[in-house]
């Protein structure tokens, strides 16, 4: 059913959109768990690395009367499969590029993926940029490798959202997806149906076929 079929079956004026977000990074800064965290309020101390990628949804209610779908793709960040990307970035309403604060190269990572997106994805992508395991400098202030004035910066430079976030104590992981969902174009979205719905998974496995899900990369 399309977001205008769910729309209109929906009483006095209420308003459905979904939209295809993809996640991107470095392995290890926590993407999977970002998203475990958004779609189930868990936290897993030690996760295997995604193979190819995951597919999860989860919805927003933005107020009494307007209901966003994330239709998630959580990618694999082992560069291996950086080829592969495209085929979950193409016609993305929007991206989540995250990286981890601990790790001044993964936010080098993130910025290479937000040129990327600039470059290839849809032209209208709404990007943001999280700067995620918060968790870890609140109790060791020493192990802060970027600076949030320094990302802050980037990010207001290249046209990002920008949250710092720790997936292991959910601070600012509803903050970022909602401000997010209140950055897409919903009113289009619930008139004319959604067209950057995603396509089947593509199982990224040699030695499997279908939809694939695989397990989160570690936090």
């Amino acid at each position: 059913m399309s977001a205008r079929q769910q729309q209109m079956g929906r009483p006095g004026g209420a308003r459905f959109a979904q939209f295809k977000l993809v996640l991107l990074g470095e392995s290890a800064v926590g993407k999977s768990s970002l998203v475990l965290r958004f779609v189930k309020d868990q936290f897993d101390d030690y996760r295997e690395s995604t193979i190819g990628a995951a597919f999860l949804t989860q919805t927003i209610a933005l107020d009494d009367t307007t209901t966003v779908k994330f239709e998630i793709w959580d990618t694999a960040g082992q560069e291996r499969y950086k080829s592969l990307a495209p085929m979950y970035y193409r016609n993305a309403n929007c991206a989540v590029v995250v990286y981890d604060i601990t790790q001044a190269a993964s936010l080098d990572k993130a910025k290479a993926w937000v040129k990327e997106l600039q470059r290839q994805a849809n032209e209208n992508i709404i990007i943001a940029l999280a700067g995620n395991k918060l968790d870890l400098v609140t109790e060791e202030p020493d192990k802060r490798a970027v600076s949030t004035a320094d990302a802050e910066q980037y990010a207001q430079e290249a046209g990002l959202l920008f949250f710092e976030t720790s997936a292991k104590t959910a601070e600012n992981v509803k903050e970022l997806f909602t401000a997010i969902a209140k950055k897409l174009p919903i009113e289009q979205a619930t008139q004319r149906g959604m067209r950057g719905a995603p396509r089947a998974g593509v199982d990224l496995r040699p030695e499997a076929s279908g939809t694939q899900a695989g397990q989160g990369c570690q936090c």
